[in-house]
């Protein structure tokens, strides 16, 4: 957490422009006042930095003669929390008001006016993982994801940002990871979607539902009363329909939250020290009622019990590490 209280007011500007400079991007920041109160805090969830911003009014700039100090490997996806903004981009303006998303392009100039005390949420993300070429890039800024215009997508994807962003120190990594790559998708659906994509691209509304299910499902993978039933009435939905959701991804629901479980399973077992925990309390960690049920799962995966897997990965490991 960085704040400009912690420096006297006079050094207030000069203090917040170095900390935006280290933690996002260079740019010029200018308000009515010769001081500023504003706070930063930042965290990593898997491929993703999160840095929520709370400031003063303000104008901001990332001039080009800023963007020569970057490296462009980030594209930042923003929710506006509270207030409003106007922004600049590519040659278009839009207002950004409470619960909007936008995109800013990092390797080119936008100006940002904030009239009011504002929240930020801004996730930076690898510009590869939107899966979308620079003329595409160039197409999404300055133009709001509006919920309240009925777009089921930044519907789903705002309260998720907002939350990840309260609660991005409480995952440990393997949790964390999965989550980062589910926000991502849906921040990669949301800008098919705004591109008008090609039809076979766009996220159909079966395509959003799915994407919910997946992320509640991540949400609460360790549950082991996470059933069929209790997905489908979270979403409205019948079990058979929910069934159906899958059977269209080549998989069953009850296979995919297996894998997922077993998944999480294998990866904790790798990084936890040796004697450190049981495989009962990882099994029942990541939902899984006993250690039988977990140990005729994974054998049914990969051919081995648990035990035997984790004894073969281990010296494989060793073996790799030898000089």
């Amino acid at each position: 957490m960085l704040t400009t209280r912690s420096v006297p007011a006079r050094e207030s500007l000069d203090f917040w422009h170095d900390a935006v400079l280290a933690n996002l991007v260079g740019m010029d920041i200018a308000t009515e006042s010769s001081t500023y109160d504003a706070t930063m805090r930042t965290d990593h969830l898997g491929d993703l930095q999160i840095t929520t911003v709370e400031c003063d009014p303000g104008h901001v700039h990332r001039a080009p003669r800023f963007i020569a100090r970057g490296d462009g490997r980030h594209v930042f996806v923003a929710l506006q929390s509270t207030g409003r903004a106007q922004v600049e981009q590519d040659g278009r303006t839009t207002e950004l008001r409470a619960g909007d998303i936008a995109f800013f392009e990092t390797i080119r100039p936008f100006h940002t006016t904030f009239p009011e005390r504002f929240r930020l949420r801004i996730f930076a993300v690898p510009r590869h993982l939107l899966h979308r070429p620079e003329s595409d890039l160039e197409q999404l800024t300055a133009r709001a994801l509006r919920p309240v215009d009925g777009d089921g997508l930044s519907t789903l994807l705002g309260p998720m940002m907002e939350r990840l962003a309260d609660t991005s120190e409480a995952y440990a990594t393997p949790v964390a990871e999965r989550l980062a790559e589910g926000v991502i998708d849906l921040m990669a659906a949301a800008a098919a979607d705004r591109l008008s994509a090609d039809p076979a691209e766009l996220p159909s509304a079966d395509r959003v539902l799915l994407q919910r299910i997946r992320t509640f499902v991540r949400w609460n993978l360790p549950d082991p009363g996470l059933t069929p039933r209790l997905i489908a009435d979270e979403h409205g939905i019948s079990v058979r329909y929910l069934h159906r959701l899958f059977e269209t991804e080549g998989t069953t629901l009850c296979k995919w939250i297996r894998e997922l479980r077993l998944h999480e399973c294998r990866r904790e077992l790798t990084a936890r020290a040796p004697g450190s925990v049981s495989l009962g309390q990882i099994a029942r960690r990541w939902g899984f009622t006993t250690p039988s049920q977990f140990s005729k799962a994974f054998r049914g995966s990969f051919g081995l019990s648990p035990t035997d897997w984790l004894q073969a990965e281990r010296a494989r490991r060793a073996e790799g590490e030898a000089p």
